[in-house]
């Protein structure tokens, strides 16, 4: 395994050996640019020339030896000093004094440990920089190896995921990009496993509603013998082949909604009340439009909203004993379609499930017609209009199914 393996396959690693980087390079540039400066500095300083002063020379009686202007001449740094004198008759003299030692050097060689070549310009400022630097690498590098075990969680839960686990979820902590990645990976992994329960139960439901008309169509043809079918005989068997053709119409349509990519139909104007109004004369229901005396129209797909009218009506049908009331009417921007009936009612608990594909209320499975799809359908529907399908109790006994959509403006 070569040494560029293992910065080219941790993430933390790059992202902190950059950090460090980083600091050295300032660290570095900061050192050298305050370097030139300094020396750039030291070129284009000029030497400072003091003033004339009166300097006065005693012996060791305190007489007076010397009197005169003292005035010191320009030099390069690390020469000595030299004064001229300019003494009160005019007569001129030179004091010359040697080089200052280096600190180092004073006192037989040797100084205070502050006085070392390194903590001196621009060392000094280097080291200060490069502690600095230390620190700060020391100090990042648990953050970014904390953000990064997130995202190696993130990475193994979508390793998981892809090998077939669908119920795998990264924890969701903070605020931050990575937390909001994570939400968003939950989400679309809990509609992929949804989905995809959705259509293994599908199959399997299919399947055995599938079974149920076929073994009554061949126990029909085994019971015939070759002989001529009786016409009760024969209206058994085209009753069983409408409903195959019914369940596999459903099974299609239900696919083709869930798959949001599928071309379902053109998205025109639609007007409910009249799509209503067929509906009803098809199955002898009452249309009441009192509230609504103009038209009521939405975007979408006519023959889907059809066939979620017609579902809820054969519905209604199926478990009313009394009349059947539709209502179309606006409200709050929306269109709303209640199909009522006076059958005995969905109690509050099964009001979502009843909702679900081939879910039936409990003694309803035996019941003629009906494969547990059509509302389901309607929701699925209602859907891929943005708009949303409930069930709540009929006032004096019964359920109404409303569905809202959108009106289009």
């Amino acid at each position: 395994m070569s040494l560029s393996t293992p910065f080219s396959r941790r993430l933390y690693l790059r992202i902190w050996l950059a950090v460090v980087g980083g600091i050295a390079v300032l660290t570095l540039s900061v050192g050298w640019a305050w370097r030139m400066a300094e020396e750039q500095k030291a070129q284009n300083a000029q030497p400072f020339v003091p003033p004339s002063r009166e300097m006065v020379l005693r012996d060791n009686t305190g007489n007076v030896v010397l009197r005169g202007l003292a005035t010191r001449q320009p030099s390069e740094p690390g020469e000595g000093a030299e004064f001229h004198i300019e003494s009160g008759d005019g007569q001129p003299f030179v004091l010359q004094m040697a080089p200052r030692q280096p600190r180092g050097e004073r006192g037989g060689g040797g100084g205070r440990p502050g006085d070392a070549f390194w903590t001196r310009p621009p060392f000094g400022f280097l080291w200060l920089l490069g502690i600095v630097g230390l620190a700060v690498a020391i100090g990042v590098y648990p953050i970014i190896r904390r953000l990064t075990l997130r995202l190696e969680a993130l990475q193994r839960s979508v390793q998981r995921f892809g090998e077939g686990d669908l119920s795998v979820r990264v924890p969701e902590q903070g605020q931050d990009e990575v937390a909001d990645l994570a939400r968003q990976f939950n989400a679309a992994a809990e509609r992929v496993e949804n989905l995809v329960k959705s259509h293994k139960s599908l199959l399997a439901n299919a399947s055995h509603e599938l079974r149920s008309p076929l073994t009554r169509i061949r126990m029909g043809m085994e019971l015939m013998g070759g002989q001529q079918p009786s016409p009760a005989f024969r209206e058994e068997i085209l009753r069983n082949i409408a409903e195959l053709d019914q369940l596999v119409d459903e099974i299609l349509l239900a696919s083709r909604l869930d798959a949001r990519e599928a071309d379902v139909g053109t998205v025109e104007l639609v007007d409910l009340i009249g799509l209503a109004a067929e509906e009803c004369a098809r199955v002898d229901a009452d249309l009441d439009v009192s509230s609504s005396p103009d038209s009521v129209d939405v975007r979408g797909v006519s023959k889907l909203l059809r066939r979620a009218i017609r579902n809820l009506l054969e519905n209604a049908r199926r478990y009313s004993t009394g009349e059947i009331t539709v209502v179309v009417h606006r409200r709050q921007g929306h269109a709303e379609v209640s199909v009522c009936d006076r059958g005995p009612g969905v109690p509050l608990t099964q009001r979502e499930r009843i909702f679900e594909p081939f879910y039936r209320l409990p003694g309803a499975s035996e019941r003629a017609g009906g494969v547990g799809l059509g509302l389901a359908l309607v929701r699925s529907i209602a859907g891929r209009h943005n708009g949303t399908v409930h069930c709540e109790d009929r006032q004096g006994g019964g359920a109404c199914f409303v569905l809202r959509l959108p009106l289009s403006h």
